[in-house]
């Protein structure tokens, strides 16, 4: 299903986008050497239930994962990238960590991921994929256009990721959200120009590129959601929920404070 949001829709979109940039932006100055990941989920739980809000995930049972996610967030840390579940593991120093959070309000969901190193330690490899993947995002965004093609975002998002040197998976990518979470269309993380759906104002889009180090195979914790480069390389992940609008996209998920 696309869903074609109206106008009092796209207004209830933008509160439920900065809820999630603002959860994030929140948990981002929380998390350090120390910090449990079980802790971060119960923030954000305390977070979206203070703001009369509604996880995605808690019930999320889709057919790639194993029953209910059970959780309020995604955490992943170093060679896990997609779908963290939450466990308890303490951040260490130099930790490479991904949040990605999903939230609904007013019946109306926004979906956003960031990519950060904890502590002191800022490994140059790792300082240099969180970059591409937020490059790669904002490539994406300035695509995203009324006339343009879902393989124009998918192209100008490969393109960076591409000539950063990164393998590229489209088995998991961007895609469609409104009322619910995930919906079509599907927006992989490289493509052809001028291919597949033709956007139009009123459209919400989830852009999310990710990268591993040196592999695009994923293998699948013993958790049964948790995602992970198969050869144990680090990994990133930055994402906007975006509304196509009559002049080109807005970003709804930044922080209120910027």
């Amino acid at each position: 299903m696309i869903e074609i949001l109206n106008t009092a829709e796209l207004a209830r979109a933008k509160v439920s986008g900065a809820l999630v940039a603002d959860i994030l932006h929140t948990l981002k100055g929380r998390s350090a050497v120390g910090t449990n990941l079980l802790e971060i989920d119960q923030w954000t739980k305390a977070m979206i239930l203070e703001a009369g809000a509604e996880s995605c995930y808690v019930d999320y049972a889709p057919s790639f994962g194993r029953g209910p996610f059970g959780h309020y967030i995604c955490t992943g840390v170093n060679d896990a990238v997609l779908h963290g579940l939450p466990r308890d593991y303490a951040l260490a120093d130099g930790d490479l960590l991904t949040l990605d959070l999903a939230v609904s309000k007013d019946g109306v969901a926004a979906d956003a991921a960031i990519s950060f190193i904890v502590g002191e330690s800022q490994p140059a490899e790792s300082v240099a994929m969180i970059d591409a993947t937020e490059r790669a995002l904002s490539a994406g965004i300035a695509a995203a256009r009324p006339g343009a093609h879902i393989g124009d975002i998918s192209h100008a998002i490969g393109s960076v990721l591409s000539e950063a040197g990164y393998p590229i998976n489209t088995e998991f990518g961007g895609h469609g959200i409104g009322s619910t979470m995930h919906q079509d269309p599907h927006v992989p993380n490289t493509g052809r120009p001028g291919r597949g759906f033709k956007l139009r104002p009123g459209l919400m889009l989830a852009l999310e590129p990710w990268v591993m180090a040196d592999t695009a195979r994923l293998v699948t914790d013993a958790d049964g959601w948790t995602l992970r480069s198969s050869t144990g390389c680090r990994t990133a992940h930055s994402e906007h929920t975006i509304a196509i609008t009559d002049d080109g996209a807005e970003i709804l998920t930044l922080p209120r404070h910027r």
